[in-house]
């Protein structure tokens, strides 16, 4: 069937399964999962259990799926975070689909995840093709408008090539980019994953896997979104306290008053 969808907005359901009257199941069950991944537990063998206890829907185990990661992965990805600042006057290389379909939909209300890590994920689901909805353009240019104002000398997009409609979209792109003045470059390659995660320059993305092998990156879409879309639905999961963190702050505060 063919993609007809011209927003990237909530499911049907979203507003049921993600209403704030769900908010304390959701954020247990986060918890939980991490519990399990922190113990070596397989992802798919913990989503389940946690998802049966909770009874989850599963849209909502995937908003589970998508914001979890171990407290291990969490600290080597914060390792190799780098502030916003450090933009101004270097180039910036953007997983390009991950970047503008979050953009995409913040602006069309749709459901966003900020995951363990601080990273924002959105729903949606391409399916091996990207269809241009009412908010690509907008998302576009407010990426353009953010990317000015943090000083970014260039800006490489990157677009998967087995995704159909990438040249189109690349051409959108650079039109925009010529329209604007902004300096960018967009490449349709086979797997933008591998680029960055090889790239030696400062790399926009959520992807985990990106992330986990990246040398630096930036959080980049949850900027943009706190900026420019602070309407944006955002179901935070990055402030729920952990074992480890728990942990730390007791033995921080054992250490203040034994002192």
């Amino acid at each position: 069937m063919p993609d007809r969808r011209q927003h990237r907005g909530p499911h049907p359901e979203d507003h049921e399964l993600f209403a704030p009257s769900q908010y304390p199941r959701l954020q247990t069950a986060f918890c939980d999962l991490c519990w399990l991944l922190d113990r070596g537990y397989a992802l798919p063998s913990s989503l389940k259990l946690v998802g049966d206890r909770y009874q989850l829907a599963a849209r909502q185990r995937m908003a589970l799926e998508r914001s979890a990661c171990t407290w291990e992965d969490l600290l080597k990805r914060r390792s190799r975070q780098q502030e916003l600042q450090t933009l101004h006057g270097a180039p910036l290389y953007l997983d390009g689909y991950n970047v503008l379909t979050t953009m995409e939909a913040a602006l069309a209300g749709g459901v966003l995840i900020r995951g363990r890590d601080g990273t924002l994920r959105d729903m949606a689901s391409m399916h091996g093709s990207y269809r241009k909805v009412q908010e690509t353009v907008a998302a576009i240019r407010l990426i353009g408008k953010g990317l000015a104002e943090l000083g970014v000398s260039t800006a490489h997009w990157y677009l998967d090539k087995p995704v159909s409609n990438s040249g189109r979209l690349a051409k959108l792109i650079r039109e925009l980019a010529t329209e604007h003045g902004w300096p960018w470059q967009v490449e349709i390659v086979q797997s933008p994953d591998y680029v960055l995660m090889e790239c030696p320059g400062l790399v926009a993305t959520a992807d985990s896997v990106i992330l986990d092998y990246c040398q630096r990156w930036v959080n980049l879409t949850d900027w943009l979104v706190v900026r420019y879309v602070p309407t944006a639905w955002v179901i935070d999961f990055s402030r729920i306290p952990h074992d480890d963190e728990n942990k730390s702050g007791q033995e921080s505060s054992a250490n203040h008053s034994a002192s």
